[in-house]
């Protein structure tokens, strides 16, 4: 293809994902840009060029020595689930932007530490940066079939760097609160992800299932290929311990790679998000590995003799069978993995670069005294600049530096340089004695270390300078040799360099901490890190800061920086938060940290420290007033929480207080209703007892058969009476709990026969027909036989009562299922309104809503069958049909069911 052609599909490309940034800032809260899986995606800045092409070529080379760059990570990744958290949590409530902005603030806000984390990182990721465009050029000239310009007027590379430069520092620091989110740049990094991803594994399938017959066929032809066995095996012991520091300082990449950092914490919208990220990101770093083994042996089997770079094995295979569409799509994906790396690096780099170097080393005081507009657009352009200027230097450390050195070696020296910042992070966030003296230290010593071991014999060429630094050691001392340092000779160079670097680092950082203790406000946010749980709802409370400071003198300072509106409702919100009147006019320890966190995303943490100092006189703090505060701190944050959770349980109490009391009063005016309707009913009969009794002693000369019927009156209301009470003793005991059931096994249609017998001159009087048609079905069920029979006889009484007077018509039924047995029992009669459904099982129902004549009956005859039932562990309910009567059904246990 012609470099013009592929430059023409190269600009739609950025230009799409140009579109894809700019669409996704606008919809920024949108489920599309703000959801897990555009998170667990946009973590895969981690594969660059050196993934997608690099590990194919150590493959090709060493065999399975590309694994420990994937193994690391996926073995670490279950602990972002504490990790991780713990680590957005304390960048949260402190406004972190970045990697340099975390670690100086864990050790007393150092502006020193600050600067010497970002140079550290500087030194790391520029010659990545140089990686990439090494990774793009590369590619470029074999898809083109060009060769690599000497003149950078003429190079491609050059061209499509400042074109990057330029989408990458417009694009990427529109906003001076570097701890606003960039959801388009995630988006579309996410996107990308997703793409290299699809091309890789289309390439894959590629070389497996069409140049090839499959992964057992490769294999086969690959066996036969020189030190085979011998590259795809781990080896001795050794190779090993090779592994293990391969695997150690990616886990390290992982978690403090800038752009990492800047993607996993900053980036990071919602804690639960990580659930996601943990197996999805493990996911796509083994998908990204199956097809590895196959492009890198298929491609030593095609080009073992050519000589070619393995490193674009990837490209070489589909061009040899002439497919230029997949060898295109192949190139987009490299390029992809490149761009992701470079614009989120340089995003990051620029951060730190402006806030931990350029404004405390720099501009800071010109910044306290010129307008919020002006404040803004100085912070904005200089991290613009930075962004243009570390791609531009990534191009020259590549034109003068990298030409010659495989994709693999350049990424692995800057994960040794990286790593450097290992213990002070991990130091940081586990221990309380760690400072920035311990720190320090061990940084550059790390550093100095790493520098001698792989920064001067990279740059004096490992095998072809005509030095004899490398292979002699200076001044010819063996021991002193970078790559065999002390004689440690079975280590590979980049191993060899992470151990000595490593420990020589960590024992620093653990001595000096050890021996040296750290200032008041080290030992401040060293226990604000570590116990970031107990502070992270209260954490102004825990900063520790006497002094002399006006509110005034601060706001101004904030609204040089924030503006005059978000200052006051910043303010505000702080107000509120603590109670606080707002005409006070004396600053304590709460609004200086709060003061000091407003200013963190614009200026960095050592600015902000720096800014407000500017205005505020602080006392000096010892050490042991220190850790007194901070335990009162956690003792106050102890009884507001005990106090938060009395005071809920107290309001839980009030409510149930409450429903409690409803209850009563609700239950007492039942009680009164109850004790109203019963002297009622008692006194019914027992008023015409007395009547029938009076006529009887008054008039001697009443006729004999007067006389009798005012007897069987007597009589007759003294069974009313006799009943009444019966069944209001019984109601008492079901609802005291006095009452005991005795269950047993019966057949139930024998006990309805039974009843209906009892019945059966009622049922004759009103000429009503009773369909039973399971009368001679035995189904068994467990209850209390003379119970039963009670809710059978009052149930049918009722309907025979309420049946239609002229073609009166019962109906009974018995259905058996699974659990239970039920009994219907419907009527023809007047059917009963919905709403009264459950009012009918209340006690003197009847009685209550009467508004005609008064039926016959108590009104607790339903109630006591409800009470009845429930005992029984089963269920009463009625059902009505518009102009066709009432059913009435109730259930109890099946006894087959309750066997089993």
């Amino acid at each position: 293809m012609s470099s013009l052609g592929l430059l023409l599909i190269l600009t739609i490309y950025v230009v799409i994902l140009f579109y894809i940034a700019h669409w996704s800032e606008k919809r920024s809260h949108s489920k599309w840009t703000n959801n897990p899986y555009v998170y667990s995606f946009s973590l895969a800045v981690y594969c660059t060029a050196w993934t997608y092409y690099g590990s194919v070529g150590l493959a090709a080379k060493t065999g399975v020595d590309y694994l420990p760059i994937y193994l690391g990570p996926i073995i670490i990744i279950p602990t972002w689930i504490i990790i991780l958290k713990r680590i957005i949590r304390i960048s949260r409530i402190n406004k972190i932007t970045s990697l340099a902005d975390f670690i100086s603030l864990r050790y007393g806000n150092s502006r020193s530490l600050g600067a010497l984390v970002t140079l550290i990182s500087i030194f790391g990721i520029v010659p990545y940066i140089a990686l990439q465009l090494k990774a793009i050029s590369d590619t470029f000239h074999i898809v083109t079939k060009t060769h690599e310009s000497s003149n950078v007027f003429t190079d491609n590379t050059t061209y499509i760097c400042i074109a990057l430069a330029l989408f990458a520092s417009y694009y990427g620091n529109k906003y001076v609160d570097a701890s606003e989110k960039r959801r388009g740049i995630v988006t579309a990094i996410a996107l990308e992800s997703i793409l290299k991803l699809v091309f890789f594994l289309i390439i894959g399938v590629y070389v497996t299932y069409f140049v090839y017959d499959g992964f057992e066929d490769i294999y086969n032809q690959a066996s036969v290929l020189e030190n085979f066995d011998k590259k795809n095996t781990i080896g001795n012991l050794s190779n090993g311990l090779n592994w293990f520091f391969l695997c150690l300082i990616s886990m390290f990449a992982i978690f403090i790679l800038p752009r990492q950092f800047h993607t996993a914490i900053v980036e990071n919208n919602q804690e639960k998000h990580i659930r996601t990220a943990i197996w999805l990101l493990p996911l796509y770093l083994l998908l990204f590995n199956i097809f590895v083994f196959p492009i890198a042996w298929g491609g030593n089997i095609l080009f073992e003799t050519q000589g070619l770079n393995s490193d674009t094995y990837s490209l070489l295979i589909p061009q040899y069978f002439n497919n230029n569409f997949l060898t295109v799509l192949v190139f987009l994906g490299g390029f992809s993995a490149a761009i992701s790396m470079i614009i989120v690096s340089s995003i990051t780099l620029s951060t730190m670069l402006s806030n931990n170097l350029l404004i405390p080393y720099g501009f800071i005081g010109s910044l306290e005294n010129i307008s919020q507009e002006k404040n803004t657009k100085r912070i904005v352009l200089s991290r613009k600049i930075g962004i243009f200027s570390l791609i531009i230097l990534g191009y020259i450390i590549y034109r003068v530096f990298i030409l010659d050195y495989t994709l693999v070696s350049i990424g692995l020296v800057s994960f040794v340089i990286i790593a450097q910042l290992a213990p002070a992070f991990f130091g940081g966030l586990f221990w309380t004695r760690g400072s920035k003296k311990g720190a320090i230290t061990g940084i550059v010593l790390g550093f100095l270390v790493c520098f001698y071991t792989l920064l001067i014999p990279y740059a004096l060429g490992t095998t072809n300078s005509p030095s004899t630094f490398v292979q002699e050691g200076p001044w010819g001392i063996a021991l002193l040799k970078p790559f065999q340092l002390f004689g440690l000779d079975y280590l590979e160079p980049i191993p060899q360099a992470v151990f000595w670097s490593l420990f020589v680092n960590l024992l620093s950082y653990l001595a000096v901490s050890v021996s040296f203790s750290g200032d008041y406000r080290e030992r401040n946010y060293a226990e604000m890190f570590v116990d970031i749980d107990k502070y992270i709802t209260n954490h102004e409370n825990a900063y520790v800061w006497k002094g002399t400071a006006n509110i005034s003198d601060i706001r101004k300072i904030l609204e040089r920086f924030l503006g005059i509106e978000r200052t006051q409702r910043a303010m505000t919100i702080f107000n509120l938060k603590y109670n606080i009147d707002k005409d006070t006019n004396i600053a304590d320890a709460r609004f200086i940290k709060f003061a000091e966190n407003l200013l963190t995303g614009h200026i960095g943490t050592a600015s902000a420290k720096i800014v407000i100092s500017s205005v505020a006189k602080e006392d000096k703090i010892s050490l042991p007033e220190v850790l007194r505060i901070l335990e009162e701190s956690k003792e106050n944050i102890i009884i507001n929480k005990k106090l938060v959770e009395s005071s809920n349980e107290l309001k839980n109490i009030s409510e149930q207080l409450q429903i409690a009391n409803k209850e009563l009063i609700n239950k007492d005016i039942q009680k009164d209703e109850f004790l109203d309707t019963v002297t009622h009913e008692l006194r019914t009969p027992i008023t015409a007892i007395r009547a029938a009794t009076e006529i009887l002693y008054d008039d001697a000369n009443i006729p004999a058969e007067v006389r009798q019927k005012f007897l069987q009156n007597i009589i007759s209301e003294s069974d009313r009476l006799n009943r009444l009470i019966d069944k209001i003793l019984d109601l008492e005991k079901f609802e005291t709990g006095k009452q005991k059931i005795y269950l047993s096994k019966n057949n139930l249609s024998k006990t309805i026969n039974n009843t209906l017998e009892s019945l059966q001159q009622l049922i004759a009087n009103k000429n009503i027909y009773v369909d039973f048609k399971d009368h001679s079905r035995e189904i068994k069920a467990f209850y209390d036989e003379e119970r039963i029979i009670q809710v059978l006889h009052n149930l049918f009484s009722n309907a025979i009562k309420f049946c239609e007077s002229i073609a009166g018509k019962i109906t009974i039924k018995l259905v058996e299922n699974t659990d239970f047995v039920s009994v219907s029992i419907h009527n023809n009669g007047k059917e009963i309104k919905r709403e009264d459904f459950e009012a009918i099982f209340d006690k003197f129902y009847q009685s209550r809503n009467q508004n005609v004549k008064k039926p016959i009956g108590s009104g607790l005859g339903l109630a006591i069958c409800k009470k009845i039932i429930e005992h029984h562990k089963g269920k009463i309910w009625v059902e009505s049909s518009i102009g066709n009567g009432t059913t009435i059904i109730f259930t109890l246990p099946n006894y087959n069911t309750t066997e089993k």
